[in-house]
């Protein structure tokens, strides 16, 4: 059976910062209360199409997550618990932004059963942090740290961005240092972009020269590996034991409900054998507005675009994938992909081995040359 996991979407923050595409808005609490309770709603119009299937994984993004009160997130776990079959050793991880964390609430979220924090340190230069419209300062993210820590969470990833706006090679060490310091399980290593539709790429702020970023990248990657961080996926990092369960299933090809405001969900029909797509209606109110009926639409994969899919998630990991899970995980023959195979093994862009796919250190770095030949 292929995993499952589930994404729930929280999508209100204090403050939209300039360079995010996600669906996040701003903040109103008085509508956390039906919006909460509105989330099962979502579940029950799509667990028909999973029953019976164990949940290895939950992730609660956004937005942020961490303005949810635990005593509304405690209720909502109670009906998750009677809908769903847990894993005995589920991974739950909750985005936590600093500025927005409550030592009480940690208490409360670790008692839930949350046993994985991802926190949006993104700096430690409270220059730079203001520079990319952040609420917090280098202070706030260490002691949001301190807080997890003391709260009793042993699995914590933390959010770290590079090439920010005038950022230096020796600064954008400085914040990884500082974030080594603190001797998190994993972190998210990730450039800076300018997304489609946001204050950043209509007002392009002066970023560091390409050369310059590059350094910063090679450099990053020696650091994390002299301090035993296993770069896995093309911008996270783990120490042993602690690579993202939940990430990697997307990047396997797994299946995953999502529930919530703009919340996108692939789940693989097995007695079918086709693929579908859901997305529930974005904006809060509207959701809120509809019913689960009205707010999600699904829609099958066409299995001529299968091949781009399913690389477009395995050629991220590093491992790659069982040869074995093409045609597990999509339902077509290998002779649909073996010419693409044969070329880029050739090409030294995918390892030459017959039972995994994987990007080899060069393929890395051609990963959109090798899914441009897929469209």
């Amino acid at each position: 059976m292929i995993p499952l996991s589930l994404y729930i979407h929280f999508p209100w923050c204090i403050q939209k910062c300039p360079y995010c595409d996600f669906n996040s808005h701003q903040n109103n609490s008085a509508l956390y209360e039906p919006y909460m309770q509105t989330l099962t709603a979502d579940l029950l119009e799509i667990l028909p199409s999973v029953w019976g299937r164990r949940i290895h994984s939950i992730f609660i993004g956004g937005g942020t997550p961490s303005l949810i009160p635990p005593a509304l997130l405690d209720q909502f776990f109670t009906e998750l618990r009677t809908l769903l079959n847990f894993d005995p050793n589920i991974e739950i991880t909750m985005e936590a932004n600093p500025g927005t964390v409550d030592a009480q609430y940690f208490q409360q979220y670790r008692e839930i059963g949350i046993n994985r924090l991802s926190i949006g340190v993104q700096s430690l230069n409270d220059r730079l942090l203001e520079k990319i419209g952040r609420i917090h300062s280098s202070d706030e993210a260490i002691k949001a740290f301190e807080i997890a820590r003391n709260a009793g969470f042993t699995n914590i990833n933390c959010d770290l961005m590079f090439a920010l706006p005038e950022q230096s090679l020796e600064e954008a060490l400085e914040d990884l240092s500082g974030v080594l310091a603190l001797a998190p399980e994993h972190i998210s290593h990730y450039q800076l972009t300018l997304e489609p539709n946001t204050y950043f790429h209509r007002y392009k702020p002066p970023l560091p020269q390409e050369e310059i970023i590059e350094s910063m990248q090679l450099e990053s990657y020696r650091y994390l590996a002299a301090k035993g961080y296993q770069h896995y996926e093309v911008s996270a990092f783990a120490q042993p034991g602690h690579q993202s369960q939940h990430n990697r299933n997307y990047w396997e090809f797994g299946d995953y409900i999502g529930i919530g405001a703009g919340a996108h969900g692939k789940i693989t029909m097995m007695n079918e054998e086709k693929i579908y797509r859901t997305q529930i209606e974005k904006h809060p109110r509207t959701y809120l507005e509809k019913s689960a009926g009205e707010r999600l639409t699904r829609h099958e994969i066409a299995s001529e675009d299968l091949p781009f899919e399913f690389f477009l998630n395995i050629l991220r990991l590093k491992s790659g994938v069982p040869s074995s899970y093409w045609q597990e995980r999509t339902f077509l023959p290998e002779k649909r992909i073996a010419s693409f195979l044969e070329e880029n093994r050739k090409e030294g862009l995918l390892e030459p081995l017959n039972d995994q796919i994987a990007p080899t250190e060069r393929g890395l770095l051609f990963v959109n040359k090798m899914l441009e030949q897929l469209l």
